[in-house]
């Protein structure tokens, strides 16, 4: 077997995937790690252990990602090559989201966006520092835990009526652009007796509305209405209606395909082939 492994390295988490020659995906994996190095060969271990792999199985090998920095030379003598990381967002997205033109939205510790097209350059448009590292802060102060799996389950149990202030709690007078169920504005009515969960939901929702409304004016000034959500915050189980929202009053269609945690491996592999 012949593969190409895509490799995003995170300053803690490294996404794997494998390619073979035709394009299919052999399988995707994540490793957690303290830092990038012992992250990088840690996925690369696993991988090749679970698929019943050999190194002599790996033709080359995409790299990308923050920790792609800390690597210099090939990999165990296999050839190695760096991504851009933009690149690999924006090829990985459109690979994984079928589309041929679109901002495509990298939701990680922070938020990056992305102008592609098939057959051309990837281009960064802007970036927010509303991520998943503003979910996590806050909610560490606010609830009590930083960790992603409890604050979801937080979220899930809250009530955003005791965070959020809405058009409706300002007037009586809605507005085909401003129903009277939407936020006026986040953590604007914040209730005395809110707890852990209401602070929760509050958080997500805040996060989520920041990268909806800036992937609507990244949409608009590509003249583009579709937009593509990868990373691990496109999973929040908020996501889908609140970009449904969005679609619903500024006309922006919300991809989040599947696999849409591993879009910036693919886009690595895919990249060097």
């Amino acid at each position: 077997m012949s593969i190409i492994l895509g490799i995003d390295i995170g300053g803690s988490t490294t996404k794997i995937v494998g390619l073979r020659t035709d394009n299919s995906v052999v399988t995707m994996q994540r490793v957690q790690a303290q830092d990038p190095i012992t992250s990088l060969y840690g996925a690369m271990g696993n991988f090749l252990f679970t698929n019943g792999l050999e190194l002599g199985d790996v033709s080359r090998i995409a790299l990308t990602g923050v920790g792609a920095s800390y690597v210099e030379g090939d990999i165990y003598g296999i050839p190695t090559q760096k991504v851009e990381e933009f690149t690999a967002v924006g090829t990985g997205g459109l690979a994984l989201s079928g589309q041929e033109r679109a901002v495509v939205v990298s939701m990680g510790t922070g938020t990056a966006f992305i102008w592609a097209e098939k057959g051309k350059a990837v281009r960064h448009l802007c970036g927010s520092g509303v991520g998943g590292g503003t979910l996590a802060g806050l909610c560490s102060r606010l609830c009590g835990t930083s960790q992603y799996q409890q604050i979801v389950k937080l979220a899930a149990a809250g009530d955003i009526s005791r965070i959020d202030l809405t058009v409706g709690d300002l007037t009586r007078n809605s507005h085909p652009s401003l129903p009277l169920d939407i936020t006026a504005a986040n953590f604007g009515s914040v209730s005395d007796s809110a707890t852990a969960g209401d602070f929760a939901a509050g958080v997500v929702n805040m996060v989520l509305q920041s990268i909806g409304t800036t992937s609507v004016m990244a949409c608009r000034a590509c003249g583009c209405d579709t937009a593509v959500l990868t990373g691990f915050m496109s999973n929040l189980p908020q996501a889908r209606s609140c970009f449904d929202l969005f679609t619903r009053l500024q006309g922006i269609r919300f991809i989040i395909p599947d696999n849409a945690t591993h879009a910036t491996s693919i886009g690595a592999a895919l990249s060097i082939q």
